[in-house]
């Protein structure tokens, strides 16, 4: 039990340092040549297929983000419910991630989201500019990630579209502590964080939710995540969307093909 122990925390380690930095350094990728992520060769490999450790962001078939204009919405009466379960973190560290603005729970944290009776630990948010999901000709101004990870592996990601309005306090705190280089990681702050304050703010647990399998949208695309997108938006101001852009802009993945899926509700 012990061995097991160690090894899902190292896990959760890795991905707390950001899915999308984990194969990062070999072979370099960034969002201008995302329609070339499959091609890029990792030359430290000699063998096919670890040469080519992205190549599914290529030959994937359930790939992610999507465009929902594009979808069939199937309105299904027995789908599990969605419950949100997140604490105050109260030593989050703020990383820039190198292609994002994000915040990674601590150690122990134990804010969580339900599915039917399966648990999936809340492992890190991040921002992508302007949304990575799209209807039809519509971006939002961004999307937020709620990355979770089980020790079994599984990845849910609960996906919030983002619009310019109101300001969010709690986005603020996010911009103002996340340092500007990429690989900076800012913790021991003293402050807190309540990833709950950036759900909309009538959610309440209702249930209502887009469900549709994906991959994670940066390299490496690995297949096999859950997705869920609530239908309403949180809002940010002018100010932050700006803010934001400073770090990072068009960090986001264009809608890839459907290939025959189609989007759960109820």
């Amino acid at each position: 039990m012990q061995i097991i122990r160690i090894v899902f925390i190292s896990v959760v380690m890795i991905f707390a340092l950001g899915i999308e930095t984990v194969f990062s350094e070999s072979p370099h990728w960034n969002h201008e040549v995302q329609a070339n992520w499959g091609g890029l060769e990792d030359t430290s490999q000699t063998e096919v297929p670890l040469m080519y450790p992205f190549a599914e962001c290529s030959i994937g078939k359930h790939q992610s983000p999507i465009d929902f204009a594009a979808a069939e919405i199937q309105n299904v009466g027995k789908l599990n419910e969605l419950r949100i379960w997140y604490d105050v973190d109260k030593a989050p560290v703020f990383f820039n991630s190198g292609h994002g603005v994000q915040v990674n729970t601590s150690i122990g944290y134990r804010g969580e989201v339900e599915v039917g009776d399966e648990l999936y630990p809340l492992i890190q948010f991040h921002f992508h500019e302007p949304s990575e999901h799209v209807v039809g000709n519509k971006n939002f101004a961004a999307e937020l990630h709620y990355v979770h990870v089980r020790s079994d592996g599984k990845i849910l990601v609960l996906a919030v579209a983002i619009e310019e309005d109101k300001e969010n306090a709690t986005f603020q705190t996010i911009l103002d502590n996340t340092p500007e280089d990429g690989g900076g990681r800012n913790e021991n702050t003293g402050l807190s964080i309540d990833p709950a304050s950036l759900l909309p703010a009538n959610y309440h647990h209702r249930g209502n939710f887009f469900r549709i399998s994906g991959s994670l949208t940066t390299p490496p695309c690995s297949e096999g995540v859950a997705w869920y997108v609530l239908p309403e938006p949180i809002t940010i101001s002018a100010a932050q969307l700006a803010q934001l852009k400073g770090f990072y802009t068009n960090n986001a993945r264009q809608a890839q093909d459907l290939n025959g899926r189609v989007i759960l509700t109820k």
